[in-house]
């Protein structure tokens, strides 16, 4: 495996007091940084999905906290600041987690404010480091993994939640390969996770998102592994709309279902996948591609942008702190007071 400087997609510019930002609207075709110095615009990229993944938008909003208080914004201001990025996505629970983690620090000094936000930082990227140890050995020898969606660095701090487990297997010299479904309609599996994928040197096939089944059937996958945006106290998963029929035919057809997740994933709060909010995004992410309409003028859409995987098909769910088979109720139960 090509040996690469590690793939961070939310820095913090302590100089010039800028949160920057990889565009990945952008990828793969351009590695474009954005420079951002406000909480609004920090929150209109995790809306608009220049930054995605739960683990990512969470860091994402807690340097938009700190670069208001660096740029000496009151607590009115960092108040009202904290609000608008917590509502900028609804279903990524990483998101309200670490604005409430950084809304406690309100009135501290602004230093104090901007260390919190790198310690959610770091302390992301070794849970996914973690995740990837503890995730590795249930990967079969020299198996197909698919994942769906972005589970990878582009999604976390660094080195990735799903694809941390692969990079993980890789790491411990498992030949694996990683077919990687397209996910539409925004092409998170096709634009970015092939890309970093490559990028760092993992063989990595695309797939459309209909194939999996019939590859499943011929024996050509061996596991699936994605990521998650909550999982609920039950083990319910919310994660990328597609997620839940992988999990069906995985159960049909015998293959493990893995979910890698940090901690800060799990929403114990929240009984069920029921109870989960899940967003509804605009019809034109669905009908229009690359500019051009696909479908005729006049025909709605819908985007349901995540879906939830029933408990009984998820095989385990891998945290930092554990990883849990059924009944997965008592097992996140008995993780939430391990440290």
């Amino acid at each position: 495996m090509t040996v690469r400087e590690p793939l961070r997609p939310v820095l913090y510019d302590d100089g010039r007091d800028l949160v920057r930002l990889l565009d990945q609207k952008a990828l793969p075709a351009e590695e474009r940084w954005l420079e951002l110095s406000t909480a609004d615009a920090v929150a209109a990229a995790i809306k608009d999905l220049t930054v995605r993944g739960a683990p990512a938008i969470g860091v994402a909003a807690a340097y938009g906290l700190a670069v208001e208080a660096r740029r000496g914004a009151g607590p009115e201001r960092l108040r009202a600041a904290a609000d608008l990025l917590a509502r900028a996505r609804p279903t990524a629970v990483n998101l309200a987690w670490a604005v409430r983690r950084m809304s406690a620090r309100i009135g501290a000094p602004a230093a104090d404010v901007l260390a919190e936000a790198h310690a959610i930082r770091d302390e992301d990227e070794a849970a996914c480091r973690r995740i990837g140890a503890l995730g590795a050995p249930l990967v079969p020898r020299s198996a197909r993994v698919l994942t769906h969606c972005n589970a990878g660095a582009l999604a976390t701090a660094g080195y990735g939640t799903a694809l941390g487990v692969v990079r993980a297997a890789v790491e411990s010299g498992n030949a694996i390969s990683v077919f990687a479904d397209e996910t539409r309609p925004f092409l998170q599996g096709a634009r970015l996770t092939a890309w970093e994928l490559h990028r760092d040197g993992i063989p990595v096939t695309v797939l459309t998102d209909g194939m999996a089944g019939w590859l499943m059937a011929r024996g050509e996958i061996g596991c699936v592994v994605v990521g998650a945006d909550r999982i609920a106290a039950n083990g319910d998963v919310a994660n990328k709309i597609g997620t839940y029929a992988l999990a069906v035919l995985a159960a049909h057809h015998r293959l493990p279902f893995y979910v890698a997740a940090p901690w800060s994933t799990v929403d114990l709060a929240t009984p069920t996948g029921a109870d989960i909010p899940i967003e509804e995004r605009g019809a034109d992410e669905v009908v229009v591609l690359a500019g051009q309409r696909i479908a005729p003028a006049g025909v709605p859409a819908r985007y349901p942008a995540f879906d939830v995987t029933p408990a009984a098909l998820v095989t385990a769910i891998v945290t930092e702190r554990g990883v849990v088979r059924a009944p997965h109720a008592a097992g996140l139960a008995a993780l939430a007071t391990a440290r």
